[in-house]
């Protein structure tokens, strides 16, 4: 009856509030916008306009009014908010249901006032946590380890960026597989305000390899135990997060509960919310110690000034140490140590409130944490299964979770407002250079897109590959397209050897690449295809890019130069290895020419041998590539001398040769200026030409290029005038460069332009 008594004084009151505050508020307005019995206008311009007595100082006292208005509207309008929840929590009072929930509302520093039940409520606005600075950074700890890690890293960082209002400093915890793809993804990235440590995963592996852990996460889920070690000593604070979180609101809500410690509270930690450390989940199930349901490390707020001082290296060490005498290993890694050292020590944790970690693994009680799905804060994917948890409303976490997924990233590199970003060389002079550009150029949009940094992620699925141990190893290197995504499987039916391929996709594409690659078998058998992401950004395929891109990540000695419409002979990447000896290219300047075919059937029966393909040439089935359309591109390669040939012979470079090339790793890159369509492995060829690389012909080998519909940029090139007088200035620009570098010796390459 009391609790009825109370819930209707606080509701009485509430309504009172809200009724008298608005028309208290508009006397004292209306009252002050009175002179001298003359009323005046709140509007600065009409005051201006019709009061002789405008001065500066009553300007500013008007606008202080109008800022206390707009303040008093604002509480009005969250007075309002907690009428609602009070009317709408009302039956529950009436019931008297006063046990105990494991609800959003618990977010406690100590088990008194955790028995109170006192409601903390979701809304940033109700609450009353100090506020965060508006530059403070804040700084975030993340382990990461290995391809799928970094995926989900990405994920992760893209939900933090999206709702963020502050710098931010991300710690990584990295193997050398993680920083490789997250340091070029983040260089590449540019999000303002954002800074990146990382800090070398293997060498704290002797930190922690002395602990048996059955955990999937391995000996990187015991890292964060460390972290006080690891981190800067400067560093006070930090909030530690695995890679399956997805966050739903700003982190610095979460940062300005550090004000909440009191004593010697150093972690703060949501309660676990599974059964696991009550043991009664199977028969014989024995957990390591924990205080009640224990605490989930999922997400962790670390004071880590205080964690120094108190020792923590020596406490975790002693109590893994003596509960490993019985337990013998670990079955949720870092977690379990956690536990066992709070249940000892339970002066040292803050509980935050359940919506800053809802466990959605099976079996859990996550949706005892919020009244409804838009109250949460932090979603974690704890379960092995992650997207096929069980919850019932695990629709809306997987869209949520796949909306971040999917997003434009290019669209979180946004500047914080009024927070000036740490200077950035690379960035300076990309506008410094972007500067010197001239808009009205009619072919600036082509200049542009050489300075443009596109977001890279390399590696993008599981990558292993140790190159073959006598130097002749090769490397199929290619780009694509989303389009083109077909070729894959039948690629790596021709071509056993490593391949590296650049893909140009957006957010979105990316994701659905994964589905596909996933989806089979043929590309889940192979690991040594190493698949880099370029995401989309500007109107023009980057061809150029993309090759670099695939070109800088190989592991081999040698590369062969192809593009992802071409089918390779059967038995090619054996054929190339033996002519890479044949032919002395570790210590020779040579491109081997692998002879180019095309055929306008989408079904061929593939030739098995020289003589299938001649035959096939000779009754119209195949065809040399693009005789009909740019035969200059390859006639230099002379045809007719290879039906015959049985040995390697030489050819010359010739204006517009663009052949496909076997060649050593450390050939030139590709211009990047040339885009789209045309010239763009013309001008490759005629670098490498300039470097004085010898142009031998393969004998038995051959490509066949297999049909497909025009790509955008070549139907922009044949349509649009623009586009051809841009190449043509871009193609000139080129060849006075090559003259500039390479001195008299390149004056060829003007005067074979001339003749053509």
């Amino acid at each position: 009856m009391l609790g009825i008594c109370r819930g209707r004084r606080k509701f009485l009151a509430a309504s009172l509030t809200v009724l008298f505050v608005p028309a208290i508020t508009w006397i004292y307005l209306f009252a002050g916008s009175f002179e001298d019995g003359k009323p005046v206008s709140l509007s600065p311009l009409e005051s201006q306009a019709h009061s002789p007595r405008y001065t500066a100082s009553s300007q500013r006292e008007r606008e202080s009014l109008e800022v206390r208005m707009r303040e008093v509207e604002e509480e009005n309008r969250v007075l309002r908010k907690q009428l609602s929840l009070a009317q709408s929590r009302s039956p529950s009072h009436h019931h008297g249901n006063h046990s105990k929930t494991y609800s959003m509302e618990e977010g406690t520093g100590d088990s008194e006032s955790l028995r109170a039940g006192i409601v903390a409520g979701n809304s940033s606005e109700c609450g009353q946590q100090p506020a965060v600075e508006k530059c403070e950074t804040i700084h975030v700890a993340i382990v990461c380890a290995g391809y799928n890690a970094s995926r989900d890293v990405v994920t992760l960082v893209k939900s933090v960026l999206f709702h963020r209002r502050n710098p931010l400093h991300f710690h990584l915890i990295a193997d050398a597989i993680a920083k490789q793809i997250l340091a070029t993804l983040f260089q590449t990235w540019m999000v303002p305000a954002v800074r990146i440590d990382f800090y070398d995963a293997d060498e704290l592996k002797s930190e922690v390899s002395w602990i048996p852990n059955k955990h999937y996460s391995g000996i990187y889920g015991l890292m964060k135990l460390v972290l006080t070690k690891t981190l800067p000593s400067k560093l006070e604070r930090v909030i530690v997060l695995d890679t399956d979180i997805t966050f739903a609101t700003d982190i610095a809500e979460l940062w300005a509960v550090f004000h909440k410690f009191k004593g010697q509270q150093v972690l703060g930690l949501v309660e676990n919310q599974s059964d696991w450390y009550l043991g009664n989940l199977w028969k014989n199930h024995r957990p390591w110690p924990a205080l009640g349901r224990g605490y989930n490390t999922g997400v962790i707020l670390l004071l880590l000034d205080k964690l120094r001082k108190m020792k923590w290296e020596q406490m975790w060490r002693l109590t893994a140490e003596r509960e490993l005498m019985s337990m013998l290993s670990t079955s949720l890694a870092d977690q379990d140590i956690f536990n066992a050292v709070i249940k000892q020590n339970p002066f040292l944790v803050y509980q935050l409130p359940c919506f800053w970690n809802v466990q959605l693994s099976d079996h859990t009680r996550s949706e005892q944490c919020y009244r409804d799905v838009s109250d949460l804060k932090v979603i974690h994917w704890n379960s092995p299964k992650k997207l096929r948890v069980k919850n019932k409303h695990v629709e809306f976490f997987r869209n949520l979770y796949l909306t971040f997924l999917e997003y434009d990233g290019n669209l979180l590199r946004r500047e914080l407002f009024g927070c000036p970003s740490e200077t950035d060389v690379n960035s300076e002079n990309l506008q410094k250079q972007l500067s010197e550009l001239d808009e009205d150029d009619l072919c600036y949009e082509f200049r542009r897109e050489r300075f443009t940094v596109h977001r890279t992620h390399l590696y993008f699925l599981h990558y292993e590959y140790e190159p073959a141990s006598d130097n002749t190893d090769v490397t199929l290197v290619a780009q694509l397209s989303m389009d083109r995504l077909q070729m894959l499987e039948a690629i790596c039916k021709h071509w056993e050897g490593p391949i590296s391929l650049a893909l140009y996709l957006s957010d979105a594409e990316a994701q659905q690449f994964l589905r596909y690659a996933q989806g089979s078998e043929v590309l889940m058998s192979r690991h040594n295809v190493g698949y880099h992401i370029v995401y989309k950004e500007g109107q023009f395929y980057p061809v150029n890019l993309l090759r670099n891109v695939a070109m800088k990540h190989i592991s081999t000695p040698y590369m062969f130069l192809s593009d992802i419409d071409f089918l390779p002979m059967y038995g090619l990447y054996e054929y190339l290895r033996k002519s890479v000896i044949q032919l002395d290219l570790a210590n020779t300047k040579k491109a081997l020419i692998v002879p180019a075919f095309e055929t306008l059937r989408y079904r061929l029966s593939f030739p098995k041998s020289k003589a299938e393909l001649l035959s096939m040439l000779d009754m119209g089935t195949l065809f040399t590539f693009r005789y009909h359309v740019w035969t200059k591109g390859h006639a230099p390669t002379n045809f007719a001398k290879w039906r015959t040939a049985t040995t390697p012979y030489r050819v010359e470079w010739e204006a517009d040769f663009e052949p496909y090339v076997v060649v050593r790793k450390d050939c030139p890159e590709y211009d990047r200026r040339f885009v789209g369509f045309g010239w763009n492995k013309v001008a490759h060829i005629m670098e490498l030409d300039a470097q004085e690389y010898e142009f031998t012909v393969l004998p038995n080998a051959y490509m066949i290029h297999m049909p497909h519909a025009p790509s955008f940029d070549i139907t922009k090139f044949r349509s649009n005038k623009q586009y051809r007088i841009c190449l043509k200035t871009l193609k000139e620009e080129f060849q006075q460069d090559m003259s500039r570098h390479y001195g008299f010796a390149a004056l060829k390459y003007l005067t074979a332009e001339n003749n053509s």
